[in-house]
């Protein structure tokens, strides 16, 4: 019975803080644009100034085909 007064208590607070963070999420925008990121992968490789196309541009290319010799 004495566990009753420790674990309800601790399930509101549990519970209050899942209401809070949810309110949170929304209000701070996480679920305006639920299409955007399914749809950004698929188009990634087209953008010239992706991340992975500006480091492959940046690279030498006479590193990547010579040997290196120590």
């Amino acid at each position: 019975m004495a566990a009753l007064y420790v674990m309800i208590p601790a399930a509101m607070i549990i519970v209050a803080l899942a209401i809070w963070l949810f309110f949170w999420a929304v209000d701070s925008g996480q679920y305006e644009d639920l299409d955007g990121p399914a749809h950004s992968i698929l188009f990634d490789d087209e953008d010239p100034m992706h991340i992975a196309s500006v480091k492959d541009q940046s690279a030498p290319q006479d590193s990547v085909d010579k040997p290196h010799h120590d």
